[in-house]
């Protein structure tokens, strides 16, 4: 199973209300109900020189400035992978030359006072579009790009070899309440490691697998807090068309369905967002049951469409989202894995 691989839909039906017009004056809506939004695709607005790569994480800080990470476009004279832009879209700045190829999961997160990013580099493209597992890294920002912490190969972890040559590819992280990090190696050995704050590894669970407690390509994971009780780690096994649940320590707790190949997860109050890699993003409720599905492409094409020019993708319709975050006003961000990168910005009527 892999990306190349179409997966079947479950779950509730797609919500498309209306398209624009031919002249693109008009704005595709979608949803229904208290979950209507305005479609605005290709909504951030690139400085000269800059083209976007497959765009994978975002995010948004306390001031609502918008964070993506994208792998830059072979084209692009400009390669910062990490770019950052206001609330209408307009660019306010950019770095990270060096995760080119490899810049994914991206995690924003308030710890005291001070924000900080959180980036995940798969290692992809260094060399030759290869993975280095040596060269794979989560990253530990200010908003301004200082790095804070690093963390690499889990030489520590007995289920990887000391000598660096295990798969490890990691896509995407979780930050605990008490500042413990849980790091999933997505495209890797499938385990998912947790550090403390301080990096110091601690665990690794999960590992290859259909069964209770095993992933295939854990590709997101997010603290869910929306249950009585304590929160728990929330992983979108991608490649089993699954949400896992597991407790702080790595236990196995349940599954959930009605995803298609889901990638991460946003959570805002009561409601997650899980962009569904197959073509359209999910809002979930607080128990993980499928509200709706927003701007589903059932034509089943996606794999082809997202190696096309923009000017090939349907108004109204997703097609390969990899990242969503909600923003203060409940607004929804979706970065879609396409050649050409594409930031579509749900606003919320």
């Amino acid at each position: 199973m892999n990306r190349r691989t179409f997966l079947a839909a479950s779950g509730a039906a797609p919500a498309l209300i209306g398209a624009g017009a031919k002249s693109g004056a008009r704005k595709p809506v979608m949803g229904s109900g208290e979950h209507t939004f305005e479609v605005h695709h290709d909504w951030a607005q690139l400085p000269a020189g800059m083209g976007w790569g497959n765009t994978h994480g975002i995010a948004e800080d306390s001031q609502g400035h918008i964070y993506v990470a994208h792998t830059v476009h072979a084209g692009s004279a400009r390669k910062d992978t990490i770019v950052v832009f206001d609330h209408k879209g307009r660019y306010i700045r950019s770095w990270g030359d060096a995760f080119v190829g490899g810049a994914h999961g991206l995690h924003l997160c308030k710890e005291g006072s001070q924000e900080f990013l959180y980036l995940v580099d798969t290692g992809k493209g260094r060399p030759g579009m290869g993975i280095d597992p040596k060269h794979t890294w989560l990253v530990k920002m200010t908003l301004r790009g200082e790095e804070v912490l690093r963390i690499g190969y889990p030489t520590e972890s007995p289920a990887y070899k000391p000598d660096g040559s295990s798969k490890f590819s990691p896509t995407n992280i979780a930050i605990a309440p008490n500042g413990d990090i849980y790091l999933a190696d997505g495209y890797g050995s499938y385990f998912i490691q947790q550090y403390s704050a301080q990096g110091k590894f601690i665990q690794s669970f999960g590992g290859n697998g259909k069964e209770a407690g095993q992933l295939a390509a854990p590709h997101g994971l997010i603290l869910d807090h929306r249950s009585p009780g304590n929160p728990y780690l929330l992983v979108a096994d991608r490649t089993n068309n699954r949400l896992q649940r597991f407790s702080l320590d790595g236990k196995h707790l349940g599954f959930d369905s009605g995803v298609q190949l889901p990638c991460h997860f946003h959570i805002r109050n009561d409601l997650a967002v899980v962009p569904d890699l197959a073509a359209r993003v999910s809002l979930l409720d607080r128990n993980n049951r499928v509200i709706l599905h927003l701007g589903e492409d059932t034509t089943g094409d996606w794999m082809e469409l997202r190696t096309k020019e923009r000017s090939e993708f349907r108004p109204g319709k997703f097609v390969s989202p990899h990242g969503a975050c909600f923003d203060h006003l409940g607004n929804i961000f979706v970065a879609e894995w396409v050649v050409v990168g594409r930031v579509t910005k749900l606003r919320k009527v």
